[in-house]
């Protein structure tokens, strides 16, 4: 809890570090790899350059500061940052250098206007927020059987799949033959390529497409094009053009606070572009599983070469005995029986007492978590899944 003389002093700064926070923020990235260039293998380059990285940091430290009294609506971002750091095998001594870099960089950002006193009450806040994070990712690594900072296992590419005109699916499979640990639909997995015109290691993470219980995993990943504001994606792009049948890739522990939850609830599973991928498992894992559950699986895209799996997602739509299916397409042309446009939940009978699951692009996501709540969707039957950077519960 934060303390009596810390809080006025918070409440008093939060306005004036919250519109200085990017500017600090990245001045904090700059600083901290500069001393210690191998963190550079852990973040997203390509969120550095765009800014974004530094805007979900900000966000998260001075949300944190104004919500730590309010344990719903912090408790469920913090997980997914915990879920997210676990994915990366981040360590409790890693927090030590972002604190010290941190603070450092607030100093020498806004200068005087950071007064020793102040100074001390935001490291207060930070080592609260780092103190819950470490706490809960011990758990999870726990849960796991993993160790913070341990080596990744190396996996082999045992398949490689065209999935759409944009996504291929690999499969990767243990080396040794051993057994694969449990995850939970709708979960992702890091995965961690050398990228050797950038001298570094990045980190990504790609959602687990296929069912648990087979003895290999499938991640489904989309090409990143270079687009106006962001360079190409660098690990998407060696994915599709270099990585091949037998060439080996270290990943991490699959995570995620984005699950299927094991009840007999009906389910909707609304989805965009790639965010059909965690989708693809929870349908699979609930035909081969649940047959009888109802569910509701709506998907959204620009043109029928542009769904990935299609095929496995009519498949298992076919076998589940209560099941309702609805596809727009904003190119019609290629498949005239889809609903032309961008999706409209007002056209779909919503399941009552449902659980509702949201993946794709975030202005998607609010969108349709507007609409829900519109119909008298409970907050708590919604679920989301966002990737990139977290704007601190964009979605809250």
């Amino acid at each position: 809890m934060l303390s009596t003389t810390a809080r006025p002093l918070i409440e008093a700064t939060v306005p004036v570090l919250l519109a200085n926070g990017e500017a600090i923020t990245r001045h904090f990235y700059s600083r901290m790899f500069s001393h210690h260039p191998e963190l550079k293998n852990l973040f997203n380059m390509g969120n550095q350059a765009s800014g974004n990285q530094a805007q979900a940091l900000a966000s998260a430290v001075y949300m944190f500061a104004k919500h730590m009294d309010k344990p719903e609506t912090i408790g469920p971002v913090l997980d997914r940052i915990a879920h997210k750091h676990v994915s990366l095998g981040i360590t409790p001594a890693q927090y030590t250098i972002v604190g010290r870099h941190l603070m450092a960089s607030l100093g020498e950002v806004l200068g005087a206007a950071i007064t020793p006193e102040i100074a001390a009450a935001w490291d207060e806040v930070y080592w609260l927020m780092a103190t819950e994070l470490v706490a809960r990712e011990a758990r999870l690594y726990q849960e796991r059987d993993w160790q913070a900072g341990q080596a990744w296992p190396v996996m082999d590419v045992a398949h490689k799949e065209v999935t759409s005109a944009d996504t291929v699916a690999l499969t990767l499979k243990p080396r040794d033959g051993a057994a694969l640990p449990d995850f939970v639909p709708g979960q992702y997995l890091s995965v961690a390529l050398p990228i050797p015109e950038a001298g570094l290691t990045q980190v990504r993470q790609y959602s687990l497409s296929d069912a648990p219980g087979k003895d290999g995993w499938r991640i489904t990943v989309k090409r990143v094009a270079e687009g106006d504001a962001a360079p190409a994606g660098a690990v998407s792009s060696l994915i599709h053009s270099n990585i091949e049948i037998g060439d080996q890739i270290r990943v991490g522990p699959p995570a995620g606070d984005f699950r299927l939850l094991g009840d007999t609830r009906p389910v909707a599973l609304i989805s965009a572009g790639v965010g059909i991928t965690p989708m693809v498992s929870m349908l699979r894992h609930l035909a081969a599983t649940q047959p009888e559950r109802p569910v509701l699986f709506a998907y959204a895209t620009a043109a029928a070469d542009r769904y990935p799996h299609r095929d496995e997602v009519e498949a298992c739509v076919e076998a589940l005995a209560d099941a309702r299916y609805h596809l727009w397409l904003e190119d019609t042309d290629t498949d005239p029986q889809a609903l032309p446009g961008r999706m409209n939940l007002g056209s779909v009978e919503l399941p009552d007492d449902g659980d509702f699951y949201l993946c794709g692009p975030l202005p998607f996501m609010q969108e349709q978590r507007r609409k829900l709540l519109d119909a008298g969707v409970s907050r708590d039957r919604i679920h989301y899944e966002v990737f990139g950077p977290d704007l601190f519960a964009e979605l809250q």
